[in-house]
């Protein structure tokens, strides 16, 4: 079982005020970002995660666009050279780097003042590898890539799990910064940002708090997905996550992986495999079947389509916290 780490309301305050937000080479400049002509700020964001804090924060002021349209895997997108050209006009970028090379990649070409790296505003944790329950068999141990069905995992590792907006404490503490860093690129309206950004905080303390008066007593503590992307998740609420496939939600499980799970579900008493609604869930539906377990939706979050069981980040997570209370045999 993954040991939880608190963080401090005294460590959050104090990342912040540091500044732990990072910007391009010129973000020491204190001007404010040029607005369009309807004065607000043109923010870009690279996927859902990041286009919910910059609604809810910039509020009236900012006008959002995402590069990542519902429906699409983010992991998996592919940047058009229209798309590429539009960020080098942003007033504003927020992304999370790990999640999209392409992005990533565009993002530092287009050399824009005010680029906001949300993997900065917090420290990111490997759990990619830890100790066979996050992310499925180890490649250190002697399994090949193929063998542990890791993908392209090791491009996260690197740099570490990038999914921390799973973990609402976590999310709580990039939203501080992401304030922080449009407060500094539009002082004009620094209030609003900042009364937003407090708002938003005690939404995701309050989802907190469900979380873990929710998963506080259980049957059993494991649950079995196919996108081990709840590590944040797993670790915050004391459960353990088995990945069928590791962070690479399209990845392909080896047989010994598909092993290993039948024998965690037998000794560790679960009951649902669970799948997400951006990727395919013929794997979770064949282990499932193989094992007599059932299966259910667990949202990443990665983005909002018809087919979330919620219209924002607050309504899926519930739902999700609905799902694994169902599934763990909540008290």
């Amino acid at each position: 079982m993954n040991v939880r780490r608190l963080i401090p309301t005294t460590a959050v305050a104090g990342a912040v005020a540091l500044g732990l937000f990072s910007l391009s080479a010129c973000s020491g400049s204190a001007e404010s970002a040029d607005k369009k002509s309807d004065g607000k700020l043109d923010v870009v964001a690279s996927f859902y995660p990041m286009q919910y804090l910059a609604e809810q924060i910039g509020g009236e002021h900012v006008s959002v666009r995402t590069l990542t349209e519902p429906g699409v895997e983010p992991h998996d997108l592919d940047l058009q050279p229209k798309e590429r050209g539009s960020l080098e006009e942003a007033d504003f970028i927020l992304y999370l780097k790990g999640v999209q090379p392409a992005v990533d990649d565009a993002i530092k070409d287009a050399g824009v003042k005010n680029t906001v790296d949300a993997a900065t505003l917090t420290k990111l944790e490997n759990h990619g590898a830890e100790d066979g329950h996050d992310h499925g068999a180890h490649a250190e141990e002697g399994h090949t890539e193929e063998e542990a069905g890791h993908g392209h995992e090791h491009e996260h590792e690197a740099g570490g799990d990038p999914h921390l907006w799973l973990n609402p404490v976590k999310y709580a503490e990039v939203a501080k910064g992401v304030g922080a860093a449009l407060e500094k690129a539009d002082p004009d309206n620094a209030a609003a940002y900042q009364k937003n950004t407090s708002a938003l905080v005690k939404k995701l303390t309050a989802l907190d708090a469900s979380f873990e008066k929710g998963l506080e007593k259980t049957d059993t503590k494991t649950f079995i997905t196919t996108h081990a992307a709840f590590g944040y998740l797993a670790e915050r609420y004391g459960l353990d996550q088995e990945g069928i496939s590791g962070l690479d939600p399209e990845a392909e499980p080896s047989p010994k992986r598909i092993q290993e799970l039948q024998q965690v579900a037998k000794e560790e008493k679960v009951t649902t495999v669970f799948f997400e609604t951006l990727a395919s869930d013929k794997t979770a539906k064949t282990l499932a079947k193989d094992t007599g377990l059932k299966t259910d939706v667990l949202d990443p979050l990665e983005g909002i389509t018809d087919k979330s069981k919620g219209e924002d980040y607050i309504e899926v997570m519930r739902s999700n916290l609905t799902a694994l209370q169902k599934a763990l045999g909540a008290k």
